[in-house]
């Protein structure tokens, strides 16, 4: 038992296989938001499971609903399993999410349930903290070496990234991001950090080049479309595009294997709106880009909408999300300061990968405005 390695023995402590995940499998922020939804419609007081999610409107039985119960027991929200009669909040849950307490109380309970309660989130923090966030390779190097299985580093590490920017531990500071101790994040309270200005930087990204592959029909399997606005050479929309592109959405998507596309580059001949129309009918995956507000991507996104196959969206912050997608969940990235954009690169690949995670999980369960208010609309593709 001495010479056990580390891996083996956390995971006899945990328990076998799958459900001896170290960690919750999404980020606190979206368990938070169903343990706020008890505390709103219950008055914080235990709940009928089934009348939390009536009211919630959400079916109680999906698997996103169960994974909803699952993960914020995990993290210490709430008592109760998703076959529980009755769902309650934890007493420290109750403070994470009580309107009642002070901000700096609800902070503290927040980090005791999202970082410090869950193993190798503490891990990091403890070793990262008052230093730069490190490149995600180093941080995966560093998970397995407290036991986090090599299949699940690269979740684990996103999901600590999310978890920590969302309580303001990871912030940009002399141009660089770094983990900062909840002492001092504390003492910040209740200042906000200044809104960037109004104007546009757009960075420059490198030039997206035609996929020779496509030339032939792919593996739908294993291609992930890219709606996205792409303008002329030279335009701003096109350096937003390409950046994007690169810089962000493809590096995310690739530890899935998945293959990004794009409009433009799909040089097989023929109508190229037929062939948009086919990625986005059969692809596994699509990502839509909304910014500029392109009347294409919406003409596209609405159509993968109606197919009710799994989509990520995503939009620079200086546009606004359009009235009929502002309620669903959507990555808004700030591209007004290119300085401070791309210290926080990492952070956005990991924000989109978790999201990808999710839609791949569960490709059956859809959310999207035509799902929300047509759920017995189906379209047949052939």
């Amino acid at each position: 038992m001495a010479n056990q390695p580390k891996e083996q023995k956390v995971r006899k402590r945990r328990g076998p296989g799958r459900a001896g995940r170290l960690f919750p499998s999404s980020t606190f922020a979206d368990a938070l938001e169903f343990a706020s939804a008890i505390q709103k419609i219950g008055g914080g007081s235990k709940i009928r499971r089934l009348t939390l999610f009536e009211k919630m409107g959400k079916s109680p039985d999906s698997g996103p609903s169960r994974a909803l119960v699952t993960n914020s027991g995990r993290y210490g929200l709430i008592k109760g399993s998703y076959q529980a009669e009755h769902i309650e909040l934890t007493p420290t849950g109750a403070q994470a999410t009580s309107p009642d307490v002070n901000e700096a109380t609800r902070l503290r309970s927040q980090f005791t349930l999202a970082i410090e309660g869950v193993e190798p989130f503490k891990a990091l923090y403890n070793n990262y903290k008052n230093n730069r966030l490190p490149a995600r390779e180093v941080m995966h190097d560093f998970v397995r070496e407290q036991g986090v299985p090599a299949q699940d580093a690269t979740q684990c590490v996103d999901t600590f990234i999310l978890n920590a920017q969302s309580l303001g531990l990871v912030k940009t500071i002399s141009g660089v991001e770094r983990v900062l101790p909840i002492e001092h994040v504390v003492e910040e309270l209740p200042s906000h950090p200044a809104r960037a200005g109004e104007g546009e930087l757009q960075p420059q990204g490198r030039e997206v080049t035609v996929v020779p592959d496509l030339q032939v029909a792919p593996d739908w399997s294993k291609i992930c479309f890219y709606i996205s606005p792409i303008g002329e050479e030279g335009t701003d929309e096109r350096k937003h595009a390409d950046f994007f592109f690169n810089q962000l959405v493809e590096p995310a998507v690739k530890e899935f294997g998945l293959q990004l596309v794009r409009a433009d580059q799909i040089s097989k001949p023929g109508m190229i709106t037929a062939q948009v129309i086919q990625y986005i009918t059969k692809a596994r995956l699509a990502i839509a880009d909304l910014s500029f507000h392109n009347p294409n991507v919406f003409y596209e996104l609405s159509l993968r909408h109606a197919c009710k196959l799994p989509t990520v969206h995503l939009i620079r912050k200086a546009d606004g999300l359009p009235f009929d997608l502002d309620q669903f969940r959507t990555i808004t990235i700030d591209t007004t300061d290119v300085y401070g954009l791309y210290p926080k690169v990492e952070t956005h690949r990991s924000e989109i990968a978790n999201q990808v995670r999710k839609a791949l999980a569960n490709p059956g369960d859809v959310d999207n405005p035509i799902t929300a208010f047509c759920p017995g609309l189906e379209v047949k593709i052939p």
